[in-house]
């Protein structure tokens, strides 16, 4: 925790309210939309000092969940970038490998579910253990598949285990992050998805038909670096938001009554904001598989770009998308979520049609741009999130609100697919081409309209407080006498602590 922070808690109240809506009547609400939207403008911090801002445990916490969150993108986009070595292996078509794509979208809400609750209530740590041991031995798995219905059983298994980490990467990077810094760091974070696409558009270059094994060395080679992510999490403790947590159930005496109570009010309080989570995240995961899954194969199938000018194309989009949700995530500080959001939805839908219909390698200026927006408007999703989950299974929240709007939109590369095939164009050899850029085209125009809808009615929490001194909930669970006893010890603590090193530097 930062210098500031530990200020800043010593000079307030034990108890706090948290930045929380009020019950409010719909008309009420919805009188508020216009106004909430206006960008709050406040003080653009240099972003370097928000940088610094961070502690080497915080930024350990941060790097921590950035692989992790990295290498799982890595591991999916690795049957984006070889749906057509796999249809040749399997002697099936481009539709039904994307089925590989669906079933890991649709199993991942499993994953989110049973990874997030236990993340919550047993710790950050062990579940990320978990999870990343299972990457690597479904990715091995995955590489040794002889039949099409071995693939379809391994990556559904596949995305049980990969549903469980974004919420708890999430959760790792962010709770202990100051909170003048969480929008750039969310920014950041969320760029390690559109790192790890980077990093399988080149492995898959390297990896994929240069030797023997045709695609099955880049599967081999995605089951490697979790063993070091493993070791690199084990090497760090809890969070102290999730430490000051356990403490406040330790103190009720019911570790399990407690975390039980939690959920009761947290569904009592918020099942309404979490209902609307999942849509937002369906929209969300529309625009970012609706852009990228089948953008590729349009590439190579519609425009008969070459493997080298698929992977420069591949290259240069995920380059924006770092660019974009970096910056968009930085400036969601000073304009706000919501506002950020829509600004970035609005552009992308004006980039589409060169994103879709330029034949030329000259589509590489548009994709860019169009990533740059999807992942813009993506960098501000995991502090907005964090922000508007309840505190006591943000884990939860964060993790299967973003997996449920994915299985939501699972089937989005097969949609894109199956309504190409209804636009054929005139065929190259044996080889059947359609006009795959009209779809992604509509699709992402109507996927556009909706994100911009729905955050438009949504709330925002930006600045909400982490701990548990501002976490109403908590404290209607546990009782608000437990939250004040662990916090008192903390602070007696902390002051034990400076009189020592004031002694000892004396």
């Amino acid at each position: 925790m930062s210098s500031s922070d530990e200020k800043s808690r010593d000079e307030s109240p034990i108890s706090q309210v948290p930045i929380a809506p009020e019950n409010i009547s719909i008309a009420k609400y919805a009188g508020t939309r216009f106004s909430t939207l206006k960008p709050p403008m406040a003080k653009a911090p240099n972003p370097i000092r928000l940088l610094a801002m961070l502690n080497t445990q915080q930024w350990l916490f941060f790097f921590v969940g950035f692989f992790a969150w990295t290498w799982d993108a890595f591991d999916f986009f690795t049957v984006s970038l070889t749906v057509s070595d796999l249809a040749k292996t399997f002697d099936k078509s481009t539709t039904q490998i994307t089925w590989g794509i669906t079933l890991v979208l649709m199993f991942r809400s499993v994953g989110s579910i049973i990874f997030g609750i236990a993340a919550d209530r047993y710790g950050r740590r062990w579940p990320f253990v978990v999870n990343n041991l299972l990457f690597i031995a479904l990715e091995l798995g995955t590489g040794f598949c002889q039949t099409y219905k071995e693939f379809l059983a391994v990556r559904a298994l596949y995305g049980v285990a990969m549903g469980g980490l974004y919420g708890n990467a999430a959760a790792t990077a962010l709770e202990d992050c100051p909170e003048e810094a969480r929008g750039l760091i969310s920014g950041m974070l969320q760029q390690g998805y559109a790192f790890g696409y980077l990093l399988a558009t080149a492995f898959a270059r390297a990896l994929v038909n240069t030797t023997s094994h045709g695609w099955r060395p880049l599967y081999w080679f995605g089951a490697c670096p979790p063993i070091l992510i493993i070791a690199f999490r084990l090497c760090l403790p809890e969070t102290q938001s999730y430490i000051e947590r356990s403490a406040v159930r330790e103190a009720r005496g019911n570790l399990t009554g407690t975390f039980i109570s939690e959920g009761k009010v947290a569904l009592k309080k918020h099942w309404l904001l979490l209902i609307y989570l999942v849509l937002l995240m369906a929209g969300f995961n529309f625009m970012s598989h609706g852009s990228q899954d089948l953008y590729p194969t349009m590439l190579t199938n519609q425009y008969n770009f070459s493997p080298n000018a698929v992977t420069v194309t591949q290259v240069v989009a995920n380059l924006g998308a770092m660019t974009g949700g970096t910056v968009v995530g930085y400036c969601s500080q000073i304009f706000g979520r919501r506002f950020s959001i829509i600004v970035m939805c609005i552009i992308g839908g004006a980039l589409l049609y060169p994103y879709t219909f330029t034949a030329s390698h000259a589509v590489i200026a548009a994709a860019f741009f169009e990533q740059f927006c999807v992942q813009g408007a993506w960098g501000v999703i995991p502090i907005h999130l964090m922000e508007l989950s309840p505190g006591s299974f943000r884990t939860f929240v964060v993790g299967t609100s973003y997996q449920l709007g994915n299985l939501v939109s699972s089937a989005s590369s097969t949609i894109e697919s199956t309504i190409g095939e209804r636009f054929p164009l005139p065929p190259k050899g044996k080889t059947k081409r359609y006009k795959y850029g009209l779809v992604i085209c509509i699709f992402l125009a109507c996927v556009y309209v909706y994100v911009i809808l729905l955050t438009f009615v949504g709330p925002e929490y930006r600045g909400r407080k982490f701990g548990v001194a501002d976490d109403g909930d908590m404290a209607e669970a546990a009782g608000r006498e437990a939250v004040d006893a662990v916090l008192l010890g903390e602070r007696e603590e902390r002051r034990e602590k400076g009189e020592t090193l004031i002694e000892e530097a004396v």
